[in-house]
C-alpha cells in the first residue's frame, strides 16, 4: 500500500477537506487499490496531520462508498462490487440515451455550443495520445451532452453517477486501444446528433458505454496492481 505524503498546514476543517481530497486521488490513482488496509494512526503520520481530522475525512469517504471501517482492525478500502456497477452503468445509458433524443429534438438551426466545442475537440482538433487525459476528457464529454440537453436535475444524477463509476473507466484507458476507439466513437456520436438522427445516435451511445461496461468483469487484482505501477511512484 502507498499513499501520497501531503504535509499542510491549515484549519481542521481545511486539512480535513485536503486529507480528504488526496485519499479520494490515492484511491482513484490506484495508490490504494479495492482491499487495502489501513489505520488513522499511519494516515496522520504520513498527512503530518492529528487523527480528528483524519477521522473526518474517512468518515466522509465511507458515507460515499468507498471506504469501510473495521472498528477492530482501522480501514480499508472497498473491494469492488461488481453488480453495482453494472447497474450505475444501466442508469448512466438511461439518462445518455435520453439527452440524446432531447438533443435530437432541438429546433432546426439551434447547435448549443457545447455540442460545437464537443465538435471540435472530437473531430477537428489534434487527438491527445495520453490515456489519462483523454479518460478525463471521455467524462466531459458525456456529461456535457447530459448538461447540453437542459434539465438540470438529470444532469445532477448523472454527474453523480459518473464520480461513482470514474475509478472503472480511468482502468478502462490504460489500454491503448481505448484511445482510438473513443475518438472514432464519440465522433460518430456527434455526428449523429448533428444530423438529428436520433435511433442511431442512441445505438452508437449504448455500444460505446456497453464497452467500458463488459470491462467491470474483466477486472483483477493483478490489472489493479499494474495500474498502480503505471502511476509511477507516490510523490
Amino acid at each position: 500500500m502507498q499513499l501520497t505524503n501531503n504535509r499542510h498546514k491549515a484549519r481542521p476543517e481545511g486539512l480535513a477537506e485536503r486529507i480528504y481530497q488526496q485519499l479520494k486521488d490515492d484511491i482513484f490513482d490506484f495508490r490504494l487499490l479495492p482491499g487495502d488496509r489501513f489505520s488513522e494512526s499511519e494516515i496522520a503520520g504520513r498527512m503530518a496531520a492529528s487523527r480528528t481530522p483524519v477521522r473526518q475525512a474517512l468518515f466522509r469517504l465511507e458515507r460515499e462508498g468507498y471506504v469501510d471501517v473495521h472498528f477492530r482492525s482501522g480501514w480499508q478500502v472497498r473491494p469492488f462490487d461488481f453488480d453495482y456497477f453494472e447497474q450505475l452503468y444501466d442508469l448512466r445509458i438511461v439518462l445518455e440515451r435520453e439527452a440524446l433524443k432531447r438533443l435530437c429534438a432541438r429546433p432546426a438551426g439551434e447547435t448549443p455550443p457545447a455540442l460545437a466545442a464537443l465538435t471540435h475537440f472530437w473531430i477537428e482538433a489534434p487527438r491527445l495520445e495520453d490515456g489519462q487525459s483523454v479518460s478525463q476528457h471521455d467524462e466531459q464529454f458525456h456529461m456535457a451532452l447530459v448538461a447540453a440537453a437542459g434539465n438540470g436535475e438529470m444532469a445532477r444524477i448523472h454527474r453523480d453517477v459518473t464520480e461513482k463509476i470514474r475509478i472503472i473507466r480511468r482502468l478502462d484507458f490504460t489500454q491503448e486501444q481505448r484511445v482510438d476507439a473513443t475518438y472514432h466513437e464519440h465522433a460518430a456520436i456527434l455526428r449523429a446528433i448533428l444530423q438529428r438522427h436520433t435511433e442511431e445516435a442512441q445505438t452508437l451511445l449504448s455500444d460505446h458505454i456497453a464497452v467500458s461496461k463488459a470491462e467491470v468483469r474483466k477486472i483483477t487484482l493483478h490489472r489493479l496492481h499494474q495500474a498502480r505501477l503505471q502511476q509511477g511512484p507516490a510523490s
